[in-house]
Order: structure tokens, then sequence, then C-alpha cells
């Protein structure tokens, strides 16, 4: 791939993925606030995010093995036309505002399906594009682009479902996907040559070459597990957001609104930051050290007293910044680290492995509220991450990870 190319191809990708995230990000939060309104229980909460990511979790380590032999372009535009077809039937199913809670989670669980092709081949694409001393930045840039949509879809969310009824909401996601599907027809992404071969036997071991890239690397394998245990902890509080605004700090729609935008801004932050300037520092420390920040933001938030919500809203923004630096810096280490054409079953395992586990909290996650209250939640959550980010930096094995990268070279179709 050309250098003087890369970029321009980039911008038709980057263009139809702002509209797009921009609409999910838009009826994801509408979808929310319906929900908090109409149950105000953190269990429906919980049971709409188990549906929206248990499928991905499930069928990820397999669609990644799918997503290094297909076309990976292709396999984004299908992805994207099937999470349309599934807002559709959603539009038809809530056409009279009629609650039918079961066929919602089955629904969400469809386009858990979609995404769990979509989101691995759209990280995979970009060591085939962006020269490899660009890809840090980039992955900043589309943390920019992943936080604007982050500010702006809560804030167009909030409006459309004060004014619009949740069956037209939801057709703001047929239209994102419809332009992420265009814009990826004016784009040539090269292919990585792969086996042709579709025996379950030789799926079955390509299966397998995703978890080696992974264990053969010990620093990779504690990456892995940590990330893991994060996404353990804090998944059980990050669906408690909305509940922890109604009930602790007394807020409503907008007042919902005013945290995902914030949260936003934070992510807008910590992404530029790693657009704009060059970062000498470790990729590793930087990830350890927004574990910490990022623990005690809950631990903030967990403290606050009811009339303190303007310095929730402070805690939430910096939250936003340690994920933006945590996810940047964990995806380009990932494309630095593995191979390109394993790179689809490297992320498709991350996706399952990371919330595969967290499910199990989210099941008990009404009854941890109910029992516990939700600020001690988020306290004890907080508490765990930090001791997960302590425990990184005495891993010396994960210490050392990034500082001698071994790439095959890929060959391309």
């Amino acid at each position: 791939m050309e250098n003087n190319k890369w970029l321009q191809i980039y911008l038709y990708i980057w263009v139809g993925q702002f509209l797009s995230m921009l609409s999910s990000y838009a009826v994801q939060f509408a979808i929310i606030i319906w929900l908090s309104l109409e149950y105000q229980s953190a269990q429906v909460l919980a049971y709409a995010a188990i549906a929206g990511m248990l499928p991905q979790a499930l069928i990820g380590p397999f669609a990644g093995v799918f997503i290094d032999r297909w076309d990976r372009k292709r396999t984004m535009m299908l992805s994207d036309t099937f999470i349309a077809v599934c807002a559709l039937i959603m539009i038809y199913v809530l056409r009279n505002d009629t609650i039918h809670l079961g066929l919602i989670y089955g629904l969400l669980g469809l386009r858990s399906i979609g995404n769990a092709f979509h989101s691995p081949a759209l990280q995979a694409v970009a060591p085939l594009i962006v020269p490899k001393d660009q890809l840090l930045r980039v992955a900043g840039i589309n943390q920019v682009i992943h936080s604007i949509t982050g500010i702006a879809g809560p804030a167009i969310g909030t409006l459309a479902i004060t004014y619009m009824s949740i069956s037209k909401v939801l057709y703001l996601d047929v239209i994102g996907a419809f332009f992420a599907v265009l814009s990826l027809f004016f784009v040539d992404i090269p292919s990585v040559v792969a086996s042709k071969n579709t025996s379950i036997f030789k799926i079955a071991s390509e299966f397998k070459e995703g978890f080696r890239a992974v264990l053969d690397k010990r620093g990779l394998s504690y990456l892995f597990l940590y990330a893991m245990a994060i996404t353990f902890f804090t998944m059980p509080v990050a669906i408690m957001f909305p509940l922890m605004t109604i009930e602790h700090y007394l807020g409503g729609k907008w007042e919902m609104g005013l945290v995902e935008v914030v949260w936003g801004v934070g992510m807008l932050l910590g992404g530029a930051t790693l657009g704009l300037i060059k970062v000498r520092s470790s990729k590793v420390v930087l990830i350890n050290a927004m574990y910490l920040v990022m623990g005690l933001t809950f631990v903030v938030s967990g403290i606050l007293s009811a009339q303190q919500f303007l310095w929730f809203v402070v805690a939430t923004g910096i939250g936003g910044i340690s994920m933006a630096i945590f996810a940047a810096c964990f995806n380009t280490l990932l494309q630095v680290e593995v191979a390109p054409e394993k790179l689809g079953r490297v992320f498709s395992l991350y996706y399952s492995v990371a919330i595969l586990p967290s499910t199990i909290g989210l099941l008990f996650a009404g009854l941890i509220a109910e029992k516990i209250g939700i600020t001690t939640t988020f306290i004890l959550s907080g508490i765990l991450v930090v001791i997960v980010g302590l425990l990184s930096f005495a891993t010396r094995p994960l210490m050392r990870l990034g500082k001698h990268p071994a790439q095959p070279v890929p060959q391309f179709e």
C-alpha cells in the first residue's frame, strides 16, 4: 500500500463509520433512557446489556476464523446491512409503542451477532492500510471519532426520544448503516492470502492458531487476562450510570444525557492527545496507568453526595479520557504484536474473553444494586480496578510487551 494513498482510503472509512457510529450511539442511548424510565430497574438494563453482548462473546472466536478468511471489506458491508435489517424489524415490533421485552432482547442479540463480525474486521483492516509508525496516531484519531459520536450521539438520542416514539428513533440506525455501506464502495482494501480449505478440521486448526497467537507470548496473555478482569469489574457498574444519575443524584433525561456527553468529551480529549502528539511512553505503562485512573473515578463517584452532581460529571469526564487512551494503546499493541493474517481471530478472541465473564456479573447486577446499593457498588468496583492496575505494573512479562515487536509481513492478493 503506497503511503500517499493510505490516508485517502482511511478517510472514506472514517466518514462512513462516523455516521454509522453517530446514529448507533443515538439509538443506543435512546433505548437506555426508554428502558430506564419505563422500568427504573437495574435488572432490565442488565438483561438488555447481556442480550447485546453475549452472542458476540459466544461466537466471536469462531467469527474471527472466517473474518481472516473472508474479504474484510465485504464482511463489514454485510454486517452493517444485517444490523440495519435488525433495526427495521425492531421498528415493526415497536410500531405501536407496545413493549415486548423478550423480542427486544432477541433483536439486541441479533445486532450483537452482526457486531461480532463487524468490529474485529474493522480493527483488522488498519494494519493492511496504515504504515506501522502511524498506527497509534490512527488509533488516537479513531478514538476522537468515537468520542465525537459519544458526545453528539447521546444528545441526539435524548432529543429524539423526547420528541419521537422509540420506533421512529430506530430509523436513525438504518440511515447510519446505509452511509457506512456506501462509503466502503469507494475504497479498495487489500485481502490477506488465506487458505481456501473450508473443512471443519482446517477451521478448527485456524481457531487454535488464534489462541496460540496470544498464549505463545506471556506478555500478551497477561494483557488479555487483566483486560478481562477490568471488563468483569466495570461492566455491572457501566450499565448503572443512568440509575446512578436518577436515584442517587436525583436527575432526569437531561442529566443522563449530560453524563454521557461529558464521557464523550473525555474520550475526545484522550483520543486527540494520542492523535496529535507522538507519544514516546510505553503503551503498557499507559494502559496500566489508565486502569488506576478509571478505578479512582468510580470510587470518587460512589463517595460523592447527592448534591455534588457536577463533581460526578467531572469524574465521568476523567474516566472517558482514561478509557480512550487505554483502548487506543491496547488496539495498537495487538496490531503490532500479532501478524495481520491472524488479527481477526485475535480481536474476536479478545471481545469474547473480555465480555463473556462479565455477563456473569451483569446477571447479578440488579441483585447487587438492591443489596448493597449503587454507590457502594461503584466504590467496590473502583477499588478492584485499582488493584488490577497495581498488579499489572508488578507483572514483568507484561511490562516487557511491545519493546521488541515481531510482526510477520503479510502476503496480499
